[in-house]
């Protein structure tokens, strides 16, 4: 449960810092023989603010149902 919770937390925390995740996809768009030329594309996926606020606040919750479990 902490470590779900410890990884709600962080999401949360890079959606709200960056607004979106990331990521870089490499495809072929030329093939001939045995060349062949990529282009890496650059992608982003948005996360709205509030989905990255309800992932921060469960996140905090889980930490502190785990630490009241231990207690």
């Amino acid at each position: 449960m902490k470590i779900l919770g410890v990884a709600l937390v962080i999401l949360g925390i890079m959606a709200l810092l960056f607004g979106g995740i990331g990521y870089n996809r490499q495809r072929t768009v030329l093939q001939m023989g045995s060349m062949s030329a990529k282009v890496t594309e650059h992608r982003t996926v948005p996360v709205a603010p509030v989905a990255g606020m309800i992932a921060l606040a469960g996140g905090v919750v889980l930490l502190v149902a785990a630490r009241r479990r231990h207690a």
